[in-house]
Protein backbone atom coordinates (compact mmCIF):
# COMPACT_ATOMS: atom_id res chain seq x y z
CA UNK A 1 0.00 0.00 0.00
CA UNK A 2 1.55 3.40 -0.92
CA UNK A 3 2.33 5.84 1.90
CA UNK A 4 -0.40 8.08 2.45
CA UNK A 5 0.68 11.87 1.31
CA UNK A 6 1.66 14.28 3.53
CA UNK A 7 -0.64 16.91 4.58
CA UNK A 8 0.86 20.31 5.33
CA UNK A 9 -1.32 23.40 6.36
CA UNK A 10 0.17 26.59 5.78
CA UNK A 11 -1.17 30.28 7.91
CA UNK A 12 -1.44 32.88 6.45
CA UNK A 13 0.08 35.37 8.79
CA UNK A 14 -0.63 38.85 9.47
CA UNK A 15 -3.01 39.92 6.73
CA UNK A 16 -1.67 43.35 6.23
CA UNK A 17 2.06 41.79 5.36
CA UNK A 18 3.34 40.04 3.19
CA UNK A 19 2.63 36.71 4.46
CA UNK A 20 -0.03 36.39 1.30
CA UNK A 21 1.82 37.58 -1.03
CA UNK A 22 4.44 35.13 -0.66
CA UNK A 23 1.42 32.10 -0.74
CA UNK A 24 0.27 33.54 -3.79
CA UNK A 25 3.38 33.11 -5.47
CA UNK A 26 3.57 29.38 -4.47
CA UNK A 27 3.87 26.22 -7.01
CA UNK A 28 2.01 23.59 -5.31
CA UNK A 29 3.91 21.60 -8.19
CA UNK A 30 7.03 22.23 -6.94
CA UNK A 31 6.20 19.92 -3.52
CA UNK A 32 5.03 16.05 -2.94
CA UNK A 33 2.49 17.18 -0.43
CA UNK A 34 -0.57 18.34 -0.31
CA UNK A 35 -0.93 22.39 0.90
CA UNK A 36 -3.67 23.53 2.66
CA UNK A 37 -3.78 27.66 3.20
CA UNK A 38 -5.58 28.64 6.51
CA UNK A 39 -6.56 31.88 5.98
CA UNK A 40 -9.73 34.50 4.53
CA UNK A 41 -9.65 33.00 1.04
CA UNK A 42 -10.95 36.77 -0.45
CA UNK A 43 -8.05 38.32 1.38
CA UNK A 44 -5.62 35.50 -0.68
CA UNK A 45 -6.81 35.50 -3.96
CA UNK A 46 -7.39 39.34 -3.99
CA UNK A 47 -3.99 39.46 -3.24
CA UNK A 48 -3.06 36.66 -5.84
CA UNK A 49 -4.96 38.80 -8.74
CA UNK A 50 -3.23 41.96 -7.71
CA UNK A 51 -0.22 40.50 -7.99
CA UNK A 52 -0.75 38.78 -11.42
CA UNK A 53 -0.82 35.41 -10.17
CA UNK A 54 -2.42 32.48 -12.25
CA UNK A 55 -2.55 30.18 -9.20
CA UNK A 56 -5.79 28.17 -8.45
CA UNK A 57 -7.46 27.79 -5.64
CA UNK A 58 -10.20 25.53 -4.24
CA UNK A 59 -12.50 25.08 -0.64
CA UNK A 60 -11.05 22.56 1.67
CA UNK A 61 -12.60 19.93 2.37
CA UNK A 62 -11.81 17.56 5.27
CA UNK A 63 -12.84 14.30 3.11
CA UNK A 64 -12.37 15.97 -0.37
CA UNK A 65 -9.97 13.68 -3.06
CA UNK A 66 -6.50 15.61 -3.22
CA UNK A 67 -6.78 18.71 -5.51
CA UNK A 68 -4.91 19.12 -8.45
CA UNK A 69 -1.33 19.32 -8.60
CA UNK A 70 -1.74 23.21 -9.87
CA UNK A 71 -4.35 24.02 -7.08
CA UNK A 72 -3.67 25.16 -3.79
CA UNK A 73 -6.77 24.19 -0.90
CA UNK A 74 -7.89 27.20 0.97
CA UNK A 75 -9.73 26.42 4.43
CA UNK A 76 -11.76 29.53 4.80
CA UNK A 77 -11.23 31.51 7.77
CA UNK A 78 -12.93 35.23 7.99
CA UNK A 79 -10.81 38.22 8.85
CA UNK A 80 -12.36 40.49 12.00
CA UNK A 81 -11.91 43.63 9.26
CA UNK A 82 -11.31 43.86 5.97
CA UNK A 83 -7.88 44.72 5.38
CA UNK A 84 -5.15 47.18 3.52
CA UNK A 85 -1.57 45.87 2.38
CA UNK A 86 0.82 47.77 4.19
CA UNK A 87 -1.68 49.26 6.94
CA UNK A 88 -2.11 46.99 10.18
CA UNK A 89 -4.86 47.07 12.53
CA UNK A 90 -6.01 45.58 15.64
CA UNK A 91 -8.93 44.49 15.02
CA UNK A 92 -7.12 41.13 13.16
CA UNK A 93 -5.43 40.40 16.14
CA UNK A 94 -7.80 37.36 16.87
CA UNK A 95 -8.18 36.12 13.17
CA UNK A 96 -4.18 35.57 13.15
CA UNK A 97 -4.20 33.88 16.27
CA UNK A 98 -7.48 31.66 15.21
CA UNK A 99 -5.40 30.46 12.04
CA UNK A 100 -2.97 29.40 14.13
CA UNK A 101 -5.15 27.22 16.63
CA UNK A 102 -6.92 26.22 13.31
CA UNK A 103 -3.64 24.82 12.13
CA UNK A 104 -2.44 23.46 15.45
CA UNK A 105 -5.67 21.56 16.40
CA UNK A 106 -5.55 19.79 13.03
CA UNK A 107 -1.79 18.70 13.42
CA UNK A 108 -2.57 17.57 17.28
CA UNK A 109 -5.76 15.88 15.92
CA UNK A 110 -4.02 14.21 12.87
CA UNK A 111 -5.61 16.09 10.27
CA UNK A 112 -2.27 17.67 9.25
CA UNK A 113 0.70 16.39 9.31
CA UNK A 114 2.79 19.46 10.02
CA UNK A 115 1.97 23.17 9.88
CA UNK A 116 3.70 26.37 8.29
CA UNK A 117 3.39 29.85 9.47
CA UNK A 118 3.38 32.83 7.96
CA UNK A 119 4.82 35.95 9.85
CA UNK A 120 2.73 37.81 12.19
CA UNK A 121 2.88 41.42 13.55
CA UNK A 122 3.88 41.00 17.46
CA UNK A 123 2.88 44.04 18.74
CA UNK A 124 -0.45 44.79 16.75
CA UNK A 125 -1.56 41.53 18.90
CA UNK A 126 -0.58 42.97 21.89
CA UNK A 127 -2.12 46.42 21.28
CA UNK A 128 -5.23 44.44 20.83
CA UNK A 129 -5.21 43.56 24.31
CA UNK A 130 -4.00 40.10 23.72
CA UNK A 131 -0.55 39.08 25.05
CA UNK A 132 1.51 37.56 23.04
CA UNK A 133 5.46 37.04 23.00
CA UNK A 134 6.25 34.52 19.89
CA UNK A 135 4.24 31.76 17.85
CA UNK A 136 7.14 29.95 19.67
CA UNK A 137 5.42 30.53 22.98
CA UNK A 138 1.98 30.84 21.59
CA UNK A 139 2.06 27.25 20.46
CA UNK A 140 3.85 25.31 23.06
CA UNK A 141 0.80 27.32 25.00
CA UNK A 142 -1.93 25.42 22.93
CA UNK A 143 0.31 22.56 22.89
CA UNK A 144 0.38 21.70 26.66
CA UNK A 145 3.97 22.06 26.67
CA UNK A 146 6.52 23.83 28.99
CA UNK A 147 9.27 24.31 27.11
CA UNK A 148 9.21 24.47 23.32
CA UNK A 149 12.60 24.85 21.68
CA UNK A 150 13.11 27.08 18.84
CA UNK A 151 16.02 26.20 16.20
CA UNK A 152 16.64 27.65 13.12
CA UNK A 153 18.26 26.14 10.22
CA UNK A 154 20.16 27.93 6.65
CA UNK A 155 21.40 25.08 4.77
CA UNK A 156 24.15 22.56 6.85
CA UNK A 157 23.95 25.32 10.00
CA UNK A 158 21.34 25.00 12.68
CA UNK A 159 21.51 27.15 15.66
CA UNK A 160 18.99 26.22 18.74
CA UNK A 161 18.68 28.66 21.68
CA UNK A 162 18.68 28.13 25.47
CA UNK A 163 16.54 31.42 25.76
CA UNK A 164 14.09 33.19 23.23
CA UNK A 165 12.03 36.56 23.73
CA UNK A 166 13.66 37.81 26.88
CA UNK A 167 15.20 41.69 26.76
CA UNK A 168 19.09 41.09 27.32
CA UNK A 169 18.92 42.06 30.77
CA UNK A 170 16.75 39.13 31.94
CA UNK A 171 18.87 36.48 29.87
CA UNK A 172 21.77 35.72 32.60
CA UNK A 173 19.10 35.06 35.44
CA UNK A 174 17.17 32.34 33.74
CA UNK A 175 20.19 30.81 32.93
CA UNK A 176 20.13 27.35 34.72
CA UNK A 177 21.75 23.80 34.34
CA UNK A 178 18.36 22.92 34.29
CA UNK A 179 17.39 24.58 31.78
CA UNK A 180 20.38 23.69 29.59
CA UNK A 181 20.05 20.44 30.13
CA UNK A 182 16.18 20.50 29.43
CA UNK A 183 17.27 22.22 26.26
CA UNK A 184 19.63 19.89 24.97
CA UNK A 185 17.62 16.65 25.81
CA UNK A 186 14.50 17.86 23.44
CA UNK A 187 17.39 18.68 20.79
CA UNK A 188 18.96 16.07 20.73
CA UNK A 189 15.67 13.65 20.54
CA UNK A 190 14.39 15.54 17.91
CA UNK A 191 16.79 15.87 15.18
CA UNK A 192 16.59 12.07 15.75
CA UNK A 193 13.31 11.48 14.73
CA UNK A 194 13.21 13.98 12.75
CA UNK A 195 15.79 15.08 10.89
CA UNK A 196 17.03 11.26 10.63
CA UNK A 197 20.30 12.21 12.75
CA UNK A 198 21.86 9.36 14.53
CA UNK A 199 23.56 10.88 17.34
CA UNK A 200 23.90 14.46 16.75
CA UNK A 201 26.59 16.60 17.97
CA UNK A 202 25.76 19.36 19.79
CA UNK A 203 28.01 22.57 20.36
CA UNK A 204 27.10 24.42 23.11
CA UNK A 205 28.02 28.60 23.56
CA UNK A 206 29.10 30.13 26.83
CA UNK A 207 26.96 32.82 28.19
CA UNK A 208 30.03 35.76 28.10
CA UNK A 209 32.94 36.82 25.75
CA UNK A 210 35.73 34.26 25.47
CA UNK A 211 33.39 31.72 27.38
CA UNK A 212 34.09 33.48 30.45
CA UNK A 213 37.52 33.80 30.14
CA UNK A 214 38.00 31.44 33.14
CA UNK A 215 36.22 33.13 35.47
CA UNK A 216 37.53 36.76 34.72
CA UNK A 217 34.64 37.48 32.30
CA UNK A 218 32.09 36.16 34.20
CA UNK A 219 31.43 32.65 36.07
CA UNK A 220 28.09 30.95 34.19
CA UNK A 221 30.27 28.95 32.16
CA UNK A 222 31.88 27.25 35.40
CA UNK A 223 29.14 27.44 37.75
CA UNK A 224 26.51 26.55 35.51
CA UNK A 225 27.13 25.85 31.55
CA UNK A 226 30.06 23.12 32.38
CA UNK A 227 28.26 21.31 34.44
CA UNK A 228 25.37 21.11 32.68
CA UNK A 229 27.10 19.86 29.30
CA UNK A 230 29.02 17.53 32.00
CA UNK A 231 25.74 16.10 32.88
CA UNK A 232 24.23 15.58 29.60
CA UNK A 233 27.66 13.69 28.71
CA UNK A 234 26.68 11.18 31.42
CA UNK A 235 23.52 10.38 30.06
CA UNK A 236 24.70 9.66 26.55
CA UNK A 237 24.72 13.15 24.12
CA UNK A 238 26.93 13.64 22.42
CA UNK A 239 27.46 17.57 23.36
CA UNK A 240 30.58 19.97 23.66
CA UNK A 241 31.50 23.29 25.07
CA UNK A 242 31.43 25.81 25.99
CA UNK A 243 32.92 27.49 23.17
CA UNK A 244 33.41 31.19 22.85
CA UNK A 245 30.55 31.97 20.24
CA UNK A 246 33.09 34.71 18.26
CA UNK A 247 35.32 31.36 16.99
CA UNK A 248 32.62 29.11 17.34
CA UNK A 249 30.73 30.66 14.08
CA UNK A 250 33.98 29.68 11.81
CA UNK A 251 33.33 27.01 9.08
CA UNK A 252 36.21 24.36 11.10
CA UNK A 253 34.71 25.15 14.35
CA UNK A 254 31.30 24.42 12.81
CA UNK A 255 32.55 21.17 10.74
CA UNK A 256 31.43 18.58 12.90
CA UNK A 257 28.43 20.27 14.72
CA UNK A 258 25.22 19.06 13.41
CA UNK A 259 23.78 22.09 15.93
CA UNK A 260 24.87 25.19 17.98
CA UNK A 261 23.17 25.59 21.19
CA UNK A 262 23.59 29.68 21.87
CA UNK A 263 22.21 31.09 25.30
CA UNK A 264 20.08 34.01 23.99
CA UNK A 265 18.15 35.09 20.59
CA UNK A 266 20.97 37.52 18.99
CA UNK A 267 24.04 35.44 20.05
CA UNK A 268 23.40 33.08 17.47
CA UNK A 269 20.41 34.32 15.03
CA UNK A 270 22.76 37.20 13.31
CA UNK A 271 25.17 34.80 12.28
CA UNK A 272 22.52 32.17 11.40
CA UNK A 273 20.69 35.19 9.04
CA UNK A 274 23.45 36.08 7.60
CA UNK A 275 24.55 32.96 6.25
CA UNK A 276 21.49 32.31 4.73
CA UNK A 277 18.42 34.80 4.81
CA UNK A 278 15.25 33.99 2.84
CA UNK A 279 16.77 30.18 2.74
CA UNK A 280 16.44 30.15 6.91
CA UNK A 281 13.63 28.81 8.36
CA UNK A 282 12.77 28.17 12.19
CA UNK A 283 11.25 24.85 13.59
CA UNK A 284 9.65 24.68 17.02
CA UNK A 285 11.18 21.36 19.03
CA UNK A 286 9.54 20.19 21.79
CA UNK A 287 6.03 19.91 20.39
CA UNK A 288 3.87 16.87 19.81
CA UNK A 289 3.37 18.84 16.28
CA UNK A 290 5.73 19.86 13.84
CA UNK A 291 5.74 23.45 13.13
CA UNK A 292 7.97 25.31 10.72
CA UNK A 293 8.38 28.99 9.88
CA UNK A 294 9.80 32.02 7.66
CA UNK A 295 13.03 33.66 9.00
CA UNK A 296 11.65 37.25 8.10
CA UNK A 297 9.14 39.32 9.77
CA UNK A 298 5.55 40.87 7.98
CA UNK A 299 8.01 43.35 5.60
CA UNK A 300 4.78 45.65 5.78
CA UNK A 301 6.49 48.12 2.80
CA UNK A 302 7.00 45.40 0.52
CA UNK A 303 2.98 43.71 0.93
CA UNK A 304 1.27 44.05 -2.16
CA UNK A 305 4.51 44.54 -4.26
CA UNK A 306 5.27 41.21 -5.57
CA UNK A 307 8.65 42.35 -4.25
CA UNK A 308 8.53 39.82 -1.07
CA UNK A 309 10.96 36.87 -1.65
CA UNK A 310 9.21 33.97 -0.93
CA UNK A 311 12.13 31.26 -0.90
CA UNK A 312 11.82 30.79 3.29
CA UNK A 313 8.78 29.87 2.48
CA UNK A 314 9.78 27.23 0.15
CA UNK A 315 12.22 26.27 2.43
CA UNK A 316 9.74 26.03 5.34
CA UNK A 317 7.56 23.62 3.26
CA UNK A 318 10.20 21.33 2.06
CA UNK A 319 11.66 20.87 5.84
CA UNK A 320 8.20 20.10 7.01
CA UNK A 321 7.66 17.51 4.54
CA UNK A 322 11.24 16.03 5.23
CA UNK A 323 10.65 16.19 9.47
CA UNK A 324 6.89 14.63 8.43
CA UNK A 325 8.15 11.71 6.52
CA UNK A 326 11.04 11.12 8.91
CA UNK A 327 8.64 11.17 11.75
CA UNK A 328 6.83 8.54 10.16
CA UNK A 329 9.41 6.27 9.27
CA UNK A 330 10.44 6.65 13.36
CA UNK A 331 7.02 6.04 14.82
Amino acid sequence: MPEQENVIAITSGEPAGVGPDIIARLNPEQFEARLVIIGDRNLIESRATSLGSTLQFKPYQTEQSPPARDQLEILHLPLSKDCEAGKLDSANASYVLNTLERACQGCLGREFDAMVTAPVQKDIINRAGIAFTGHTEYLADLCGVEKPVMLLAADQLRVALVTTHLPLRQVADSINADLIIGTATIIDHDLRQRFGLHRPHIKVCGLNPHAGEGGYLGDEEIEIIEPAIQNLKQNGLNISGPYPADTLFTPRALSDADVVLAMYHDQGLPVLKHAGFHRAINTTLGLPIIRTSVDHGTALDLAGSDEADPGSLYAAIESAIFQSSCKKQNA
